[in-house]
This record gives structure tokens, C-alpha cells and sequence, in this order.
């Protein structure tokens, strides 16, 4: 998407957009027809979370009918705040934040529309069709033209203002949800709610007695962060012999088994027959009865098992396990009595939420960046633990080469694309002699490398830069995934408005505008006044592909179900994949999905005054989208990383990037139309939203990520009567006032507000008292979450507490994994529950239970 596009041509403008719309329309009636025959009877890949046992009952959806149609109206009754009951606070904000754009667009239209409509379209100008209703329709040097623009400016003004109390109503909203979340009893009580994570910490203070003496008597745990390398390394090769045992057992009973079964099929043996299975048998013995020794799973010990001596895998891993197991144990004694090297960070967990976020808003060193940043809530399954070792002025290396690298990954970005260009038009370059051997290619094969290849390839790119993002925000020294995902969202929305859109729309490449800002640094404005109402079209037929192509293959993730029943058919060859791969549900990453829409709300402003068409096929395109997303979120997909909702706060700031490019623009081509009066009003519009901005930021920023002291006590107060016995109100009541100095919970509207004081009093109808009734509360019981061991190694590195793998391999007739549990068990824990081999020689287990042998309940940390 980093060539620019073709100019608007009058003649073809509107056939342009009935040839996008007809095979868009198409391609989308197909993903919907497949997703509507598929539903029926697919439910594992499109209504998983009605039904899988690795998700608790009280989390999984209820099911919708299972016609073609009768399930539509049970699906629109379903409130969105169904997604933050049963799934997490991050899911239900992105559905917020996709039916909020759509308001946004919507009410644009509806602003825009009625007035400009009508002054572009007799604005005199050249051009036709769809360009007629663009702001390039207008002639400023035909009488009264240059007052036309004065439409546009208060138009400007009024939907500007619009987004601006979108972005303040939804930041309110937010910090009061985030809020009521973060102090319900079953969040606050989390291990990750109480603990406070430290990094570049000096080497005086990586000593428990001192930081107890430093944070006080709140202090109930502290983790020191050491290096884990010996111990990573042992576990890692533990786990690999461990899982090469198993496959190798596993392909040992398909291979004795079969034979079995061709015996049967012949009259060779009974299939009923019951396997005598003696105590002191030898290994392998009844194997051997279907199958010659030189059949047995086998390897060699060269690298990638290409090379070396072969041996026997089964025999080759018991032995290596007798070694690794012990030596794997006593590296793990050894870190937990603190024989490792310190790295420089420490998890300290207080006795209550309140006591960790004194600690959190407290500057605990005295020195700069010591002691410094501090997280708070960082879940143990999230920890980037590399990013622990990193001291204070390798963060700050670290930080300033990976954002130099961002910038320059942006920027030039149009050197691959442009390679791929090249590909697509390969053909042109046979004329160059050293290049002849260009013609000696079929055209058959030519067809494929310039069509198909440099689509692929070109996909391969845009899907690799979320991947690179990542990797910069590790390396950076982000201590968790949340926080990666975070830095994803920020670098990643910097990417796409500047290669998808400003790139697509005023030039080639970035580096050629980046030229073009030094030779003319006063030019910018007026580069992109010119370009843009140029492209307008362009964007609409890309609002039509998005909303119609895109949203419709998230919802019947035609690729998605084909790719899952291929490696579930022939790559999930044990027990342990089959269930994995059946059990695990796919996940939405945050940091590469957001800015994506992001954009299109940016691109959407952006155009709101200059060609006003564009509000109409956003709305609808992100329409579509919500729709899309609504139905995954509540019965497909789960979330595997949360940020406890700052995805949505960070998406708003960043749809403020819209109004400052409109703004801009519309400030450009009212400089060369040449009139005064609406330039002045959209400079002082622009002076008034940076001001805005800034006071917003200041007044609100404290509140995104740290929790009020008064809040804490109105939720002490509740559980300390709650205790006692107290009658509590419903969460939808008024709380009674409590004795002494506990202040008693605000309380919440009690007649119905219509929908003008809802919608423009956020802090009075969406406040804490009334937000806190959407927040759940019986998920868990809030007293006894964890095991004692549970919450003892709850921040120890994962090679630390990783006990030695559960085996589980297929039981069959023969009696084969009977004898192979009895033998194996002796050096690792192994079964043969749960799993059959049938008549076929498959593997056969309960996948509607999902709960087999390795099934662990979900920990809440």
C-alpha cells in the first residue's frame, strides 16, 4: 500500500467504485455463506468458548441457536458487557472502542452531510460524480466561492469538537471502569494486584531484610530476580528427551497396534484377546510380539538426527532421564537458595492492594533511574524475564537504538516494498542484456511470479512488521508482554499512518516526503492540502474492501478452519498435540489489531470536511467490523495477555491524530484558495485543540495508572462490612454509610437518565458506584484463590518451578501402553488415560470434555 495512488478522474470515479464494490460483495457473500453452513456443525472452530472444558463454566457463553438464521436475534440481545463478565476488561474496550468509531463516523455524516453536500456540489468547480461532493468542487474565484469555505470551517469546528468530547467522555468512562475493576475483591485480591515489580535495582538494596526495612511491615513476599541460564538449559533439555520419549512410545503402540489389527483382519489373533502382562517382563516384550526390534522407534545422535550413532529412542531417553531429572532438581535447589547471580530486579508482594500502590506512587530510590521504572499488576505468566537483567543505562541504550530503528523502519520501508514492485513487473526489465534470461521463462510460470508472488510476498511484509515491533519492544527492555503489546500499539500505529496512509496518499515513499519537509520545511502543509482531496475515492473503495473482504473473513475465518483441521488431521500425531491444538483457542493481539482501526478513524476525519462521502463508507465499514469481532470475542477467541484496559486510552489519544492532520489540511487549502477568514477560525481551532489536549493529558493521566486513595478506602470499608455481616445494598443501590472515618460509596443515579444526560454526563451516570455493578464478582472466591504453594512460587522464573512433564501416551488392546506405563513410570510420570487407540488404529479422546490427564485448572495471578 506504499504506492500512491491514482488522482481522482471525474469519468470514473463512480464506475471505480461500483468495480470495487461488485467483487468485494461477491467475495463477502462467500465468507458469509461459509460461515453460516459452517456454524451448524463446526462448533469447535466457531462457538468454542459454549462448550470446552479448559474454560470455566462460569466464563464460557451461553449457545446460540444453531439454524441459519434463528441465531441472529439472541445474538443482537447479548450486551457487550457480556464480553467483560466472561472474558476480560481488554476485550470488552475493543468492542467499545470499534461501536464508538462507528458513532463517530455516523454522527459526522450526520453533520457534514445536510450542509456540505449541498455547497460542494453547486460550488462550481471542476469535476463530476462522485467529486462533486468533495471540497475540490469548489471554485474560489467564482462569485461568493471563497464564502463557501466558511461551511467547511464551522463544520470543521463542530465535529472536531464532536471527537474531542468522544475522547474526554471515554477517557472518564474508562478511568471509572478501570477503577471499579481493579478495586473489585476479586481483582484486588490477586497476587499480581499486591505486588509491585522493581527494576534496576542497585546491589545494596537486591537484599530481603533491607527492602523489608525500606517498604515496612505491608511486606508479605519478595522474589529476587537471578540468572536462570544453568537451570533454563537443564529443563529445556529435560523436556525435549522427556516429549521425544513420549512421541517415540506413542509411534511404538500405533506401529504394534496396527499389526494387531491386519492379524485380526486375517484370523491371526483374537481381537478380544486380554493382554497378559507380567511384572518382570522385559521392556518392549509384548511390542515384540507385532513388531520386529529393528521396527522400534529409533534415532541418531548426530545434530538434527542426521548423523552419529542410531539408537534406540525409548531405551536412549529413560537413560538420558535418570541423569537429567536429578541434575535438573538440584539446579533449581540451588536458585531457590539464592546461589545465582543477581540480576538486578525484585518482585515484592504486600499484604494488600492499598499497601502496593503506596509503594507504586512512592520514589523509592534517591538516585535517578535506580529503583526506576516500576510496574505494578504484572501477571508471572507475562514476565519477559530477559528483561530483567537490564541495568538502568542499558535501558536507556537500549530504548533510544530500538526507537532510531523504528524510525528508520518507517521510514524507508518503500525499499522492500519497492522490491516487490519490481517482481510484479519483472517482465520490463528483459530488455537489459545482463537480464535477457528473463525470456527463457514459460509465460505460465512468469504469470505466477509477477501476479501471485509479489501478493504473497507483499502480505509476508505487512505481517512481519507487527513481529519486528515486538522484538523492538523486548529488546527494549519491556518486562512484560502486556507492556510489549503496549509498544506495539504505539510503533505500530506510527507505521501505519504514516506508510498506509500519508505515504499512500501524498507520495511514493516516506523518505521522499522526508526530502521534500527539508527541502521546504514550510511546504508540508500545503503538500498535503493538494494531495489529499485527490485520493478521496481511493479511500472509499479501501473502506469498501475493509469493511465488506476483511470483516467478513474475521467472521467466517475461512483460512483460519482449514489451516486447524489440516494440522489437527495429520500434524497432531500424540495424545499431547491432539489436545493442545484442540484446547487452545486463538487469541486477538492488541498491539497489531488496534491500530489498524485506529487508521481507518484517523483517515476518516481526516476527511470528514474535505470529502465528507468517506464518514458515510467508514461508518458502514466499522459497522461491520464491531460485528465481526462482537461474534469472536463472545464465542471464539480468549485472551492470553491483558493490559487491564490501556489499550483503550492509548487508541483514543491516538484518534486525535486525525483531527490534527484535518486540521492542518483544511488550514493548507484555505491558504491556497486564499481566504482569510476561515484560515484564521481553523488556526484558532487548532491553537484551542492543543491547548485542550494538553489539559485533558494533565488532568487525567494519574488516573489512568494509579488507583485513589479514596476508592481503596470506600472498598475496605465495604469488605470490612461485608465481614461483619452487614446487609450491603446491590451494587445497582445505595451503600449505607459505614461507622467511623470510612466514607460511604457515592451514590449512583436513582432515577433513569435519558440519553442526551447519560451520553454528556459520563461523570454522573457512569461513575465508580454505577460501574462497579458491570464489574464481576462471583468468578472466584476472593479469600482462597490460591494454593499455598501456588502463591510461595508465584514470581520464580518458570525453569524454576517446572516440574517434570506428565507423559500420556494412547491406551490400546494389546496391552502394550500398559507394560510401557509400568516400565517408563519408574524414571518420569507417565499414563494412558484418557486416550484410545480404535478399530482404525486412531486416536481416540474426549474432546467434548477436554479435561484429560495434562489439563490443569487456569490460575488467576
Amino acid at each position: 500500500m506504499s504506492d500512491a495512488p491514482t488522482e481522482n478522474v471525474p469519468e470514473t470515479s463512480l464506475s471505480g467504485l461500483i468495480a470495487t464494490l461488485a467483487p468485494t460483495a461477491l467475495v463477502a457473500g462467500v465468507y458469509i455463506l461459509i460461515f453460516l453452513i459452517l456454524r451448524k456443525s463446526q462448533r469447535r472452530w466457531y462457538a468454542p468458548r459454549t462448550y470446552l472444558g479448559t474454560i470455566r463454566e462460569e466464563e464460557r457463553s451461553q449457545p446460540l441457536p444453531s439454524g441459519l438464521f434463528n441465531w441472529i436475534g439472541p445474538f443482537w440481545k447479548i450486551p457487550d458487557t457480556y464480553a467483560l463478565q466472561h472474558q476480560s476488561l481488554d476485550a470488552y474496550l475493543f468492542l467499545r472502542f470499534l461501536r464508538m468509531t462507528v458513532v463517530i463516523m455516523f454522527v459526522g455524516a450526520c453533520i457534514t452531510w445536510p450542509v456540505l453536500f449541498p455547497v460542494y456540489a453547486t460550488g462550481g468547480g471542476q469535476g463530476g460524480q462522485l467529486n462533486l461532493l468533495s471540497m475540490s468542487h469548489i471554485d474560489p474565484t467564482a462569485s461568493g466561492g471563497k464564502y463557501r469555505y466558511f461551511a467547511t470551517c464551522f463544520c470543521g469546528w463542530i465535529f472536531f469538537g464532536f471527537v474531542l468530547m468522544m475522547v474526554t467522555r471515554e477517557s472518564i468512562f474508562y478511568i471509572n471502569l478501570r477503577q471499579a475493576f481493579l478495586l473489585s475483591p476479586v481483582y484486588a485480591n490477586r497476587i499480581s494486584a499486591r505486588t509491585v515489580l522493581f527494576v534496576s535495582v542497585p546491589t545494596d538494596y537486591l537484599n530481603e531484610a533491607k527492602l523489608r526495612k525500606v517498604f515496612g511491615a505491608a511486606v508479605r513476599s519478595i522474589w529476587i530476580a537471578r540468572d536462570t541460564s544453568k537451570v533454563d538449559e537443564l529443563v529445556e533439555k529435560r523436556d525435549t528427551v522427556a516429549f521425544k520419549l513420549e512421541a517415540a512410545e506413542v509411534k511404538l503402540i500405533k506401529l504394534a497396534n496396527g499389526e494387531r489389527l491386519k492379524a485380526v483382519k486375517k484370523g491371526g489373533a483374537a481381537p478380544d484377546e486380554e493382554p497378559t502382562i507380567e511384572g518382570d517382563a522385559e521392556s518392549g516384550s509384548l511390542a515384540a510380539r507385532w513388531i520386529p526390534t529393528k521396527k522400534r522407534p529409533t534415532h541418531k545422535l548426530g545434530k538434527f538426527g542426521l548423523y552419529g550413532k542410531k539408537v534406540d529412542t525409548i531405551d536412549w531417553s529413560r537413560e538420558q532421564l535418570e541423569k537429567l531429572i536429578p541434575e535438573t532438581e538440584l539446579a533449581q535447589a540451588s536458585y531457590r537458595a539464592g546461589e545465582s547471580k543477581l540480576t538486578g530486579s525484585v518482585f515484592i508482594e504486600f499484604a494488600h492492594q492499598s499497601d502496593a500502590q503506596a509503594a507504586f506512587q512512592t520514589l523509592s530510590h534517591h538516585q535517578a533511574l535506580h529503583m526506576s521504572p516500576r510496574y505494578i499488576g504484572v501477571n508471572p505468566n507475562e514476565i519477559v524475564w530477559k528483561s530483567l537483567g537490564i541495568s538502568w543505562w542499558q535501558r536507556v541504550v537500549r530504548r533510544i537504538a530500538v526507537l532510531a530503528f523504528i524510525t528508520a523502519l518507517i521510514v524507508f520501508w518503500a525499499i522492500p516494498v519497492a522490491f516487490v514492485g519490481l517482481v510484479s513487473n519483472v517482465q520490463y526489465l528483459e530488455g537489459y542484456s545482463w537480464l535477457h534470461w528473463l525470456t527463457k521463462i514459460p509465460n505460465t510460470i512468469m504469470g505466477v511470479i509477477t501476479g501471485l508472488l509479489p501478493a504473497v510476498m507483499l502480505s509476508i511484509l505487512m505481517s512481519l512488521v507487527p513481529v519486528i515491533m515486538r522484538l523492538c519492544a523486548k529488546l527494549s527492555g519491556e518486562p512484560s508482554l502486556a507492556r510489549v503489546e503496549l509498544f506495539t500499539q504505539n510503533a505500530y500505529f506510527v507505521f501505519q499512518v504514516v506508510q498506509v496512509f500519508l505515504v499512500t496518499t501524498i507520495a511514493s515513499s516516506a523518505s521522499s516526503i522526508v526530502k521534500a519537509i527539508i527541502d521546504n520545511p514550510t511546504g508540508i502543509t500545503n503538500l498535503l492540502a493538494t494531495r489529499l482531496p485527490t485520493v478521496s475515492n481511493f479511500y472509499i473503495s479501501y473502506f469498501i474492501v475493509q469493511g465488506l473482504t476483511v470483516a467478513s473473513g474475521v467472521l467466517s475465518q475461512a483460512v483460519g478452519f482449514v489451516i486447524f483441521k489440516i494440522l489437527y488431521k495429520f500434524l497432531a500425531g500424540t495424545p499431547r498435540k491432539m489436545y493442545q491444538k484442540w484446547a487452545n483457542l486463538s487469541a486477538i493481539s492488541w498491539g497489531s489489531t488496534l491500530p489498524v482501526f485506529t487508521n481507518i478513524v484517523v483517515i476518516g476525519i481526516t476527511y470528514s470536511c474535505i470529502a465528507p462521502l468517506v464518514l458515510g463508507f467508514a461508518a458502514i465499514g466499522m459497522s461491520l467490523f464491531y460485528l465481526a469481532f462482537r461474534y469472536n470475542i463472545l464465542f471464539v477467541t480468549d485472551s492470553q495477555i491483558d493490559t487491564k484496559g490501556l489499550i483503550y486510552p492509548r487508541a483514543l489519544q491516538q484518534m486525535l491524530t486525525g483531527v490534527y492532520i484535518a486540521e492542518i489540511c483544511l488550514i493548507g487549502l484555505f491558504g491556497i484558495a486564499k481566504t482569510p477568514g476561515p484560515l484564521i477560525c481553523m488556526v484558532a481551532f487548532l491553537i484551542f485543540t492543543i491547548l485542550y489536549h494538553f489539559s485533558l493529558n494533565a488532568a487525567l493521566d494519574p488516573l489512568l495508572y494509579n488507583l485513589p486513595k479514596s476508592l481503596e478506602a470506600e472498598e475496605e470499608s465495604l469488605r470490612e462490612g461485608m465481614e461483619r455481616g452487614d446487609r450491603i445494598g446491590s451494587e445497582d443501590s445505595a451503600a449505607k454509610e459505614k461507622n467511623g472515618d470510612a466514607v460511604a460509596l457515592p451514590v449512583p443515579a436513582t432515577k433513569k437518565p435519558n440519553l442526551f444526560a447519560k451520553f454528556f454526563k459520563p461523570h454522573v451516570f457512569a461513575d465508580y458506584a454505577t460501574l462497579r455493578s458491570l464489574v464481576p464478582h462471583s468468578l472466584l472466591d476472593p479469600e482462597n484463590m490460591y494454593e499455598q504453594a501456588v502463591a510461595e512460587n508465584a514470581y520464580y522464573p518458570p525453569a524454576v518451578t517446572s516440574e517434570v512433564p506428565l507423559l500420556w501416551i494412547p491406551r490400546d488392546a494389546a496391552g502394550i501402553s500398559a507394560q510401557e506405563v509400568r516400565h517408563t513410570s519408574k524414571v518420569i510420570p507417565i499414563t494412558d488415560e484418557g486416550c484410545t487407540m480404535d478399530e482404525k488404529n486412531k486416536l481416540v479422546w474426549d474432546s467434548e470434555g477436554a479435561r484429560p490427564p495434562l489439563w490443569q485448572p487456569k490460575v488467576y495471578y
